[in-house]
């Protein structure tokens, strides 16, 4: 079920990424990769001078005759050539697919192991480490009783507002296009000495939560009010983020199966039910709108950092139900989203999660 699980998230967390990731400056990145390209062909080019001059030595010490050494030279400025080809041809699909995604790319998801022993799991975006964690068995003394374990957890899924004196229908904000993500890792104790059937879970996660306004409306702050209000020009696309670090906490219950041998007790929730009520409390380390739109037949993109007057703290309520390491989940934040707002929206998340 484990292997399944990790293929899952894999999948999942590759086909979202790009909702759940901001690159806000890969225009840079595009920048160095075209500089790259320009160093490449005098790498190689310097590399053929240095293998000409050593068949030459050759030649000039008797090593070779002229023959072998111009054959020698040909095979030389032909592999060049190629190295040259294959290295720009990378080059150029690295440049491909950060236009592509506006670098907003998950490019790996790799899996060292995934058995009794040891799961390792890397997550790259472009290239670059963005999240790691390699969990072991080391071979020593086996723990008689281990009451804690620890996770890696991320959900998807779907977000939205619940606004005062209205209902989640009539929402300003598209019900399917805006997204929430999160990921973090857990810690999973157990209560009792001589039971498991409820256990404490704790740890941090980082939320990445999206609205995505209907009918060609922009977030705007006027002060110490943000509000909607319809755009000048035709909108492609327009979508606030809202970036948290938060400190869960559940209660779990749920059925475990007890193991027990000659040097250790275990008590197994493995394709077990499991529920999960709590809540968390954090920070809001950013906010920012993305808009996209056509101005007098030019594509523009702004992407604007403010405050938009949100909320500082987090605070709300989670609960999650499932079996095994997939769950369904759902969290509202008791905070609401804008400070000073003339009518309060709360923060409202529905999804999967996955502990890893």
């Amino acid at each position: 079920m484990r292997t399944i699980t990790l293929y899952l998230a894999a999948l999942v967390l590759s086909l979202l990424s790009q909702h759940a990731f901001g690159q806000e400056r890969y225009e840079l990145k595009i920048e160095a990769l075209k500089a790259r390209k320009e160093k490449i062909a005098l790498q190689e080019k310097e590399a053929l001078k240095f293998e000409v001059e050593e068949i030459n030595k050759r030649l000039k010490n008797g090593n070779i005759n002229r023959e072998e050494a111009r054959i020698l030279k040909e095979e030389a400025a032909k592999k060049r050539a190629l190295n040259i080809e294959n290295r720009l041809s990378i080059v150029n699909n690295q440049i491909l697919l950060l236009e592509r995604n506006e670098g907003n790319t998950l490019t790996a998801i790799e899996m060292d192991s995934i058995d009794g022993d040891r799961v390792g799991i890397s997550i790259n975006i472009d290239g670059e480490p963005a999240f790691l964690f390699n969990s072991r068995k080391w071979k020593k003394d086996i723990k008689y009783d281990r009451k804690t374990y620890s996770d890696f957890v991320f959900a998807i899924g779907f977000n939205n507002a619940i606004i005062e004196g209205q209902s989640l229908n009539d929402s300003p904000y598209k019900i399917g296009g805006s997204r929430f993500f999160e990921m973090g890792w857990q810690w999973r104790t157990r209560v009792f000495p001589r039971s498991n059937w409820l256990r404490f879970h704790y740890g941090f996660s980082f939320q990445f939560n999206g609205l995505k306004p209907d009918n060609n409306q922009i977030f705007v702050q006027n002060g110490n009010q943000t509000t909607l209000e319809e755009f000048e020009f035709d909108l492609d696309k327009s979508k606030l983020r809202m970036d948290n670090l938060v400190f869960p906490i559940h209660f779990e219950f749920g059925p475990s199966r007890f193991r027990e041998t000659e040097k250790s007790v275990r008590y197994s929730i493995e394709n077990k039910l499991r529920i999960g009520i709590g809540g968390y409390g954090g920070f809001n380390l950013g906010t920012r709108q993305k808009l996209k739109y056509n101005r007098n037949g030019e594509d523009v993109k702004d992407k604007l950092k403010r405050d938009y007057n949100t909320n500082d703290l987090i605070y709300g309520l989670s609960a999650y139900v499932g079996f095994d390491d997939i769950q369904l989940y759902a969290k509202y934040d008791l905070n609401p989203i804008f400070k000073n707002a003339a009518v309060e929206q709360n923060n409202i998340s529905l999804g999967l999660r996955f502990d890893l």
